[in-house]
């Protein structure tokens, strides 16, 4: 405390120091203060005063100060407005150019618009309201453009889809027109260079290929003027402008998808057929034309637009389209029976082939299903024939032709290529060996070769290829289809034995024929028939077996119509004595057997020779069953001896060579067994029968002894009951005994074949 003590004391000494140091100059200052006072306020009085003097000069500045202030303010605001303005003004008018296009249904422009009010005009306005309501309006304009585009859209592919038919018909006629013109050019080049067609025998004239080209030519020069194209038909401009509008909206690939899913569902539509279509040409070619429209319209889109529709689509489209129309043409086609309603088809299915390769479409499928086609063609020609000829075997009297004069003649052979050096040294009047049915059946053969050649036209087929078609069809025609009339014509039962002698004379002169109809083909196809696979015409196989045919059925009727004879028999079994002369039934057979056999000169000897020779041996069968028939009992030897006399009469008709080429009695051996039979018992030469059985030199060689005991047995009887009293005589027991001595050794011998066999 006493050191703090003395270090106050000190400071207060050195600060009363300092005082006294500075006390002086404090005095000085206070005085001068003191005469300044006066100054100050001197002083203060002039600066008050000039004060007062100051604020009464400025009011009236600052009055007007005020007023420029208000007016600098004033015209930074209009400044501000102005330039504002001048950034709101574009965007004004730009909206107000959106929806004039709007307006306009210039939706494309308006997109457009859009895009510049987006992207350079609202950036620089995005603050103010309006800007704010133009934006959010946008979308909605948007997407009315897309509904109204959308709508167009839909509205340009039900326009097309009905006119698919108008413009699928204006293009197949193009092409109709441009392949006639190529055609006409071709038979011009033909002609110059010397190649000829052929058609019945006679070449068409260079002159008449001219004027056939002339005129086609002039109607090609007035179907240019008339060409339409599918943009005079459609217009397209819906398409493109919603492609566009979609393209700027950025969905492109949306208005893709609906487009091909719509094309689609039509395409489908297209291709369904209507289920009457194959009652009229006019339903498949409604059928062709809408399918050719739907592929026109895609191609010409897939060329003037870029993705919208690609080459891979249509390819696929295209493809299922074939693959259905190849399935509804060939379930369709199947129901035609009419051979010019199916060559029609053919013509539209060719027509409709060469309109869509002209597009670039593959249709090599649709050429495949042609040669489908033509068989089912070849089959309805083939049924239609069939009518033809049977038309014309029943209007045929089977007799043959008849010519009074050269002209009737020379009619004759124009129709059919006979020769025959005797029958025109004849005079006349004279006739012709085979009956009017021959050139008939001539005449059509060519026909249906005609009618099979115009399915070959127009398939892009060799004249090789076009050449064994035919003569394949025509085989067809020969062996199946005349094969078949012929053979249902010969086993009809109003057929006589003349009118089979006829058919057998004229189905010789139709195989005669074949090579004529082979010579027919080569000079309409200009393929010589040496060509190494040239096909040959079956008609030597067909018409031989249709001969055949007849030949048997010639062999049948004449069975039946000697077994009607023999019917009439009648025959008394019991009788004592014979009639003295041959039985009316068997004279009748045999004067009926001398006038037929007269007809069969006509026919080759062989045909009559065997005829004549079965016959007989019918007859010879018919009469022995006669005698042995079951049913009859007894058989007196009166009654033999009648029949014997029949017999006789059949061995006489024999002898005379009713048919010539015989050698020698072969066809009296027919009667052989007959012969020896009645021999044997008229003889009643049983010794010699049994002693030399079984030897060649038999005399009896062809009776059976089971035939002798059966015939036996029946004359047995008839003794017995003949000579019921008489059995008492000697001769009669003598003879009764041979009989039942004969009759046990017949027995044995039938026995011992059974055994041995």
């Amino acid at each position: 405390m006493e050191k703090l003590d003395a270090c106050i004391r000190n400071h207060d000494k050195e600060i009363e120091k300092m005082c006294n140091f500075h006390h002086q100059g404090f005095v000085d200052a206070i005085t001068e203060l003191l005469k300044v006072r006066t100054d100050a306020e001197k002083l203060k009085v002039q600066v008050t005063d000039t004060n007062r003097r100051f604020q009464d000069a400025g009011k009236e500045v600052i009055l007007h100060t005020e007023d420029i202030i208000r007016c600098r303010i004033q015209q930074r605001n209009i400044t501000t407005v102005v330039e504002k303005l001048q950034l709101c003004l574009p965007v004004l008018e730009m909206y107000s150019k959106l929806k004039e296009q709007m307006s306009a249904k210039r939706y494309y422009s308006a997109l457009k618009t859009m895009e510049q009010l987006e992207n350079v005009y609202f950036p620089r306005v995005s603050q103010y309201r309006f800007c704010q309501l133009m934006i959010e309006n946008l979308p909605k304009l948007r997407e009315d453009i897309k509904e109204i585009s959308m709508s167009d859209l839909k509205d340009f592919l039900e326009s097309i889809r009905k006119h698919s038919d108008k413009i699928g018909e204006t293009a197949m006629k193009q092409a109709q027109h441009q392949k006639t013109f190529s055609v006409s050019l071709q038979k011009q080049n033909n002609v110059k260079f010397g190649k000829n067609m052929y058609i019945n025998h006679d070449r068409i004239p260079e002159e008449k290929n001219e004027i056939v080209l002339k005129h086609a030519l002039e109607e090609e020069d007035e179907n240019e003027e008339e060409v339409l194209t599918v943009q005079d038909l459609v217009d397209f401009s819906p398409v493109y402008r919603c492609l566009h509008i979609y393209s700027v909206l950025g969905d492109e690939e949306t208005f893709e998808n609906y487009y091909r899913k719509q094309r689609k569902k039509q395409a489908r539509l297209v291709l369904q057929p209507q289920s009457s279509m194959h009652a009229t040409v006019d339903g498949y070619r409604r059928y062709f034309t809408q399918i050719v429209g739907f592929f026109v319209v895609e191609d010409h889109i897939l060329h003037v637009t870029q993705g919208l529709v690609t080459r891979a689509y249509t390819d696929e489209l295209w493809n299922m389209a074939l693959s259905k129309i190849i399935a509804v043409l060939r379930a369709h086609s199947s129901y035609c029976t009419d051979p010019d309603l199916v060559l029609e088809l053919k013509n539209l299915i060719v027509i409709f082939a060469d309109t869509l390769q002209g597009y670039g479409f593959p249709v090599n499928r649709l050429f495949d299903l042609l040669f489908e086609i033509r068989d089912q063609y070849n089959e309805t020609l083939l049924k239609k024939w069939a009518g033809v000829f049977r038309d014309i075997f029943e209007e045929d009297n089977y007799s043959p032709i008849p010519v009074v004069n050269e002209e009737e003649y020379k009619i004759v052979i124009s129709k059919f290529p006979f020769q025959d050096p005797d029958l025109e040294k004849q005079s006349f009047p004279k006739k012709f060996p085979m009956s009017q049915s021959v050139p008939h059946i001539y005449i059509q053969v060519k026909e249906f070769i005609y009618a099979s050649l115009k399915f070959s036209e127009s398939l892009h087929r060799s004249s090789t290829e076009i050449d064994d078609m035919l003569r394949k069809s025509t085989n067809l025609l020969l062996t199946r289809t005349l094969n078949s009339c012929l053979l249902n014509l010969i086993r009809k039962p109003h057929i006589g034995l003349t009118e089979l002698v006829q058919i057998i004379i004229n189905t010789t002169h139709l195989e005669q024929a074949c090579k004529y109809l082979e010579d027919f083909i080569t000079n309409i196809t200009n393929i010589s028939q040496e060509t190494v696979h040239t096909t040959r015409l079956y008609g030597l196989s067909t018409f031989k077996d249709a001969r055949h045919a007849a030949e048997e059925e010639i062999y049948t009727k004449l069975n039946q119509k000697i077994d009607e004879f023999v019917q009439l028999a009648d025959y008394d079994w019991t009788m004592s004595e014979p009639d003295g002369r041959a039985s009316g039934y068997l004279m009748d057979l045999i004067n009926f057997l001398r006038s037929i056999f007269q007809v069969f000169t006509h026919l080759p000897g062989k045909v009559a020779q065997t005829a004549c020779m079965s016959a007989c041996q019918h007859l010879s069968t018919s009469l022995m069953q006669m005698l042995l028939d079951s049913e009859l009992k007894q058989i007196s030897m009166g009654a033999v001896q009648q029949f014997n006399l029949d017999v006789i009469q059949c061995e006489l008709f024999a002898s005379s060579e009713p048919v010539p080429g015989f050698q020698g009695d072969t066809l009296q051996l027919a009667f052989i067994d007959l012969r020896q039979l009645l021999d044997l018992f008229m003889v009643w030469d049983w010794s010699t029968y049994l002693a030399d059985y079984g030897q060649p030199a038999s005399k009896y060689l062809r009776v059976n002894p089971n035939t002798a005991l059966t015939l036996l047995e029946k004359m047995k009887d008839t003794s017995k009951k003949n000579n019921i009293f008489a059995q008492f005589r000697k001769n009669d027991r003598d003879k009764q005994k041979l009989i039942e001595t004969v009759v046990k050794q017949l027995r044995s011998l039938v026995n011992g074949m059974s055994q041995h066999t």
